[in-house]
């Protein structure tokens, strides 16, 4: 293990992976984003990234805990890249569900102690079990996500990664639909997506440059390929995302969410506040943030909600506060949103709170 960090993260701010990580969100409200997806339910989970993938905290209070691998080699090892490699979302550990897991992360962690949290990880994942597979397939899958992660700038296609998997028996093809849910094609299609957004985002290469390197006949077809899968050309992406100066508006706008959201819920009023015409707002969120003002608004709730449940306020009581008509209407929403009721959330966290309250 190289390194264990406790800090506070700056908002909007891009973390790049020099090295495979773990981070573990101690506490704070709102969302992060990985790799051009936000995600809104990472609270008491241990993501694991892998070298080269970026995280941002899309809120100015999160506190973080990050650890830094050295075992470069460990980390590659087939039992353990179930962590890193990731096939269509986060990779990460339920917490709760893990003791020996939650121990490593107590505030006791040192890089002696923790040097087994990979082994202690990988056993909960497999328990875990996100994709309803046994272990000889998902050491099919993986093999299949190593090739696609080397080969995908080459025109990679669906049958010339058939030809470079030794399938064991596996119709590879139904094995990777039934078990993840996409088609060869669309992993390779998602990987290269990935890689030009991270391209065009972080680099200074001409998008002809981009083109060529990643693999595509030519730079109008890249532009084409680009703009029907984010909405935005190549150059507006690269814009938009303000790597380098980091503008104010996401800034402004999520410290709004966090000082109406429980009063005012129409686009019109954040619109207003934005100086920007209702159209205007919601397309620059889209473009900006990943995701819609009014996705925004819901989860600030629901996070809000989180926080008066832990307090031991009451359901009851969190409605009226929260401006929801009915308790029962409270209820449905919040059940929506966090897979759980109110009551079922508090019960199930209770313990697990208490477990970190002096992190």
């Amino acid at each position: 293990m190289q390194n264990v960090e406790k800090f506070h993260p700056e908002i909007n701010k891009v973390y790049l992976m020099e090295r495979h990580s773990l981070f573990h969100i101690i506490s704070g409200t709102g969302s992060i984003q990985v790799d051009f997806k936000n995600y809104f339910d990472w609270q008491e989970k241990a993501i694991f990234l892998e070298k080269g993938q970026y995280i941002k905290f899309l809120s100015d209070n999160f506190r973080v805990r990050k650890i830094e691998f050295s075992d470069q080699g460990k980390l590659h090892a087939s039992e353990f890249r179930v962590l890193f490699k990731h096939l269509v979302s986060l990779g990460y550990i339920d917490l709760p569900e893990c003791t020996e897991c939650s121990s490593f992360l107590s505030e006791r962690l040192s890089a002696n102690t923790a040097t087994d949290i990979m082994t202690v990880a990988s056993k909960q994942w497999y328990w875990q079990n996100p994709f309803n597979a046994n272990k000889e397939e998902y050491q099919v899958i993986f093999d299949i996500k190593e090739v696609i992660d080397k080969e995908y700038a080459n025109r990679l296609s669906g049958n010339d990664l058939m030809n470079q998997i030794n399938d064991r028996g596996y119709n590879v093809q139904a094995l990777f639909k039934n078990k993840v849910g996409l088609s060869l094609t669309g992993l390779i299609q998602s990987k290269r997506l990935n890689e030009s957004q991270k391209e065009v985002a972080f680099t200074e290469k001409t998008i002809q440059e981009v083109s060529y390197d990643l693999g595509f006949k030519d730079d109008a077809y890249f532009n084409r390929f680009f703009k029907k899968s984010t909405g935005q050309s190549p150059k507006q992406f690269r814009e938009n995302f303000d790597f380098e100066h980091r503008d104010q508006f996401s800034q402004d706008l999520l410290e709004l969410l966090q000082k109406y959201h429980t009063q005012e819920r129409s686009l019109e009023f954040y619109a207003d506040k934005m100086n920007l015409s209702i159209k205007a707002l919601s397309v620059k969120v889209r473009h900006k943030m990943n995701t819609s003002l009014g996705q925004l608004i819901r989860f600030e709730l629901v996070n809000t909600a989180k926080s008066m449940l832990w307090e031991g306020q009451s359901v009851t009581s969190i409605s009226r506060k929260l401006g929801f008509e009915e308790p029962n209407h409270f209820s449905r929403f919040f059940k929506h949103y966090s897979q759980s009721t109110p009551t079922e959330f508090k019960q199930k966290k209770t313990t697990f709170h208490h477990l970190y309250q002096s992190s």
